[in-house]
């Protein structure tokens, strides 16, 4: 039988990874903005007191969260790989949408015999 269960958390996950990508790649287009405007204005000095690389690092990951979030939302919409589904709500719990990652990762366990 089918139920909303598993669509909520799809959707959920998908929401969750979507502000995900856009915020890691905000992150690391604004330091990249960020070490070209320094090199531009000709501040290399000032250049070794903005740790530019750890703020691109910062980005990277939520990238990697966000991609495994939006595929695991995927994953709950068709009913398949219900460890994709459960990693990409556990994905979604980063601290800025941890409300959205618990939500899916409870329905997607109480949906679980939907699964193939």
């Amino acid at each position: 039988m089918k139920t909303w269960k598993p669509t909520t958390a799809g959707v959920l996950e998908i929401v969750a990874g979507a502000l995900q990508v856009a915020a890691g790649a905000a992150t690391i287009l604004i330091a990249g903005g960020v070490a070209g405007g320094m090199h531009m204005a000709d501040l290399p000095r000032f250049s070794l007191m903005v740790p530019v690389p750890l703020i691109a690092g910062v980005g990277l990951p939520l990238l990697a969260l966000g991609t495994v979030s939006l595929l695991g939302g995927i994953s709950a919409l068709q009913r398949r790989r219900w460890g994709l589904a459960l990693a990409g709500g556990i994905c979604a719990l980063l601290p800025l949408h941890t409300l959205l990652g618990i939500l899916a990762i409870v329905f997607v366990t109480l949906s679980r015999d939907e699964f193939n």
